[in-house]
Order: C-alpha cells, then structure tokens, then sequence
C-alpha cells in the first residue's frame, strides 16, 4: 500500500474529471454488471504508464459520447475492489493502469498497461473515444 498522501492526487486528477471511486468490492459489484456502460479506469502511481492514462481517460470522456457510468479503483491501495474489478477484466491478466469498457455487465473492449507504455495520452484517448463512438 501506498501512503495516501502520495496517490491524492492522483485519485482525484480522476474524480474531478467525473469518475466514482470505488473502493470495497461490494462497490465493483454494484457498478459494473449493471445495465449500459461502464467505464473502469484501474489507476496506478506507475511514472512510465500512469502519467499518460490518467489523461487519455480525461480527454476520452469529454468526448461528445461516453459512458454513463465513470468509475475508477486504484491498484496497490483498495485490493479487494481492484481484485474484484480484475476478475470482471478476465480473461486478460492483471494489469495497472488499465482501462475497460463494459456494456451490460460484459467487457467489449480494453486497454492494457502495454497499450499504455510509451504512447502519447491522446492516441490512447482516441482508442477510447472510438470504443464510446462504438458501444455506447
């Protein structure tokens, strides 16, 4: 776990832009099989990753069409709700960050911690946006 004072920030760089915390996994459970879409942001301190999906997930959602539902839960702090979320990810591997769309409960697209890694935060926001021009 990680001091709070440290991922602050970083939490909230997400809550501003409109994402619910969640943070046990009664919250995962209650948030993602539920009718429409589902946005899930795992959030992570990772330098070489994070910096670029904490904005990619902010210019996604501004986009004209998004998800009705913004959540994010971050890897390293709440474990029961990140494992929880994670299961709902698999068959894909654990992976922090990571970005997940779900359209009635069932995952339709993902973005993986290796998608992330050296790519500016717009191209990973335009995989986004064209997931949202997609499914929801």
């Amino acid at each position: 776990m990680y001091p709070e004072y440290l991922v602050a920030p970083m939490r909230q760089e997400l809550v501003d832009a409109g994402f619910q915390e969640l943070k046990t996994a009664a919250d995962v459970d209650a948030a993602i099989p539920s009718e429409g879409t589902v946005f899930v942001v795992v959030n992570s301190v990772c330098g070489c990753a994070a910096a670029n999906a904490r904005p990619a997930a902010r210019f996604a959602v501004e986009n004209g069409k998004k998800p009705a539902k913004l959540v994010t839960v971050f890897a390293g702090m709440e474990k029961e709700a990140v494992d929880k979320a994670r299961e709902y990810m698999l068959p894909y591997p654990p992976s922090s960050p990571a970005m997940a769309l779900f359209k009635d409960g069932k995952l339709v697209h993902i973005i993986e911690r290796h998608m992330i890694e050296g790519r500016p935060a717009q191209m990973i926001a335009d995989n986004l946006v064209a997931a949202f021009e997609e499914y929801c």
